[in-house]
């Protein structure tokens, strides 16, 4: 699985990589997490706010900060 963070590096994209670690720690799962802040891979996937998250290639949302539990509801 890989989990992909869009975001400028902002405190809210930062709290959202946190929160993706988090999620998977209390999920037991294992996955590749990386953070995207370059905008020509951003806007690839049609992002138009940020922070957001995308899993195995599909953004889940975007526009907001999404708490552990409920990132693990989308592992």
């Amino acid at each position: 699985m890989k989990i992909e963070v869009l975001g400028s590096g902002c405190a809210k994209c930062t709290q959202l990589y946190d929160n993706v670690k988090k999620a998977l720690a209390l999920a037991g799962r294992d996955a590749e997490v990386v953070k995207v802040q370059d905008l020509p891979s951003i806007m690839k996937y049609g992002v138009m706010s940020t922070p957001a998250l995308v899993i195995d290639g599909q953004v889940k949302f975007s526009g907001k900060l999404a708490t552990p539990d409920e990132i693990r509801g989308m592992l």
